[in-house]
């Protein structure tokens, strides 16, 4: 990629280091935690194959490289263009036209950047090797696991499952809000059933890149750096899917106005990414480890979801108890203690579902939407949803955003966005009840 802006590489050996000036140095140190909590060292019953090493390191770096490049720099103040330089183990395999293709492809659906990546051998293996405890028990099945609504209705739902081998939950730590996603998990531990369920913590806090200025608020690659982590955990434990729960109406999160159409709005589990992701996997996999990722809820809105969780014991306290936030108060220097803002498009979407299914919320939220002293940029999201409701929506507006993968059918995908819209049409109801009785 001639006239790149912003070139990283992540450090394997000194003798790699790029000759050209221009690369930054990035590495280990890029995290706030340790080395150990950040791959999720803890108990892994086998090895994992270099292939999943090679993942985790190259979505590290995109992560870090999507945190020290600011969009606030360039032109539009969106598009970037990164080049990326991961040492690997598997060299031949990662330098194949079939990997940079899908990997450039997934990056760019990601974040809407421009990316080029290349690959260096890994000439010092410098890999983390795992406290591997052959007693402990494998796993059959492994999700991510957020601390949200939608993995928590699944980790319920498969918590009940007949299956003497156990689930394995993947959670990535979230700042201040720890408490909240180990609030969660005891819920599904209190529904008492037969299958055992394992937890694995890992973490992924950038730190500073030296500069004293705020990274990029964005991240877009995080998601990608959660799925790699649980692939990693999923290959030492023998299993060959992973599960990515999260509602198909998020998944697809249809753009509520043209500003918001492809990465402008988040796509890390629209089924697009996930073939593509597929696709990498099946490129840099063996044969005898390959692991394909899957999005069990894909099919369902947010309220079918909450039904869902509900169906397999969880109480509406409980699902009232997660976190669904965008851009959780609890993250912010000095922002009150609570999960969730109220006012964000996941949190719209949070609202609807929980009503849905259980006819109220009792979520402590910082604000309401509708509020009629709520901070103008605060209600762009309630103003963008109140035009998107109210307008029409076809099949051509499904086909026209992010495009769908063949084996999905634009007629469900359709279907699901038009109950997914019945639903949060019941804020608009709930809104005018409010304004008229304020004006009561």
């Amino acid at each position: 990629m001639t006239g790149s802006d912003h070139f990283l590489w992540w450090r394997g050996h000194s003798a790699d280091r790029p000759r050209d000036d221009r690369w930054t140095e990035i590495g280990e140190e890029a995290f706030q935690e340790k080395e150990r909590r950040v791959t999720g060292r803890h108990h892994l019953p086998g090895p994992v194959p270099d292939w999943a090493e090679d993942l985790f390191r190259v979505a590290r770096a995109a992560f870090i490289a999507d945190k020290y490049v600011r969009r606030t720099g360039v032109r539009d103040r969106w598009t970037r263009r990164i080049s990326l330089a991961v040492p690997v183990t598997e060299h031949e395999r990662w330098q194949s036209a079939a990997v940079r293709t899908h990997l450039t492809a997934l990056l760019q659906i990601l974040t809407g950047d421009l990316w080029h990546v290349d690959f260096r051998p890994l000439t010092v293996h410098q890999v983390q090797e795992a406290m591997i405890f052959p007693d402990d028990p494998r796993a059959s099945e492994v999700a991510l696991f957020s601390g949200g609504l939608d993995s928590l209705s699944w980790a319920a739902t498969r918590s009940r499952a007949d299956d003497p081998r156990p689930l394995l939950l993947v959670m990535f730590r979230e700042i201040g809000l720890l408490r909240l996603q180990q609030r969660v998990y005891k819920a599904v531990e209190r529904l008492g059933g037969h299958r055992q369920v394992m937890l694995l913590p890992m973490s992924q806090t950038p730190a500073g890149d030296g500069s004293g200025l705020r990274l990029e608020t964005s991240s877009r690659t995080r998601g990608l750096l959660y799925a790699a982590g649980a692939i990693r955990a999923a290959t030492a434990h023998g299993v060959t899917t992973v599960h990515i729960p999260e509602n198909g109406q998020l998944a697809l999160n249809p753009p509520l106005t043209p500003a918001r159409s492809a990465a402008c709005s988040t796509r890390s589990v629209h089924p697009w990414t996930l073939g593509r992701l597929n696709a990498l996997l099946t490129a840099v996999g063996d044969a005898g480890t390959a692991v394909r990722v899957v999005n069990p809820l894909g099919r369902l809105t947010k309220g079918e979801v909450c039904k869902a969780g509900r169906d397999a014991g969880l109480t509406p306290s409980d699902l009232e108890s997660t976190l669904s936030c965008g851009k959780p108060p609890a993250r912010r220097s000095g922002g009150p203690r609570i999960a969730n803002c109220g006012v964000c498009f996941p949190c719209l979407v949070r609202r609807s579902g929980l009503l849905h299914a259980n006819g109220t919320d009792g979520t402590q939220y910082e604000a309401l939407p509708w509020a009629d002293d709520l901070p103008f940029d605060r209600g762009t999201d309630w103003r963008a949803l109140h035009r998107w409701l109210l307008s029409r929506y076809s099949l051509t507006d499904v086909l026209t955003d992010t495009p769908l993968p063949p084996d999905t059918d634009p007629a469900v995908a359709f279907d699901l966005i038009r109950r997914g819209r019945e639903e949060l049409a019941r804020l608009l109801q709930i809104a005018d009840r409010a304004k008229a009785a304020d004006a009561a």
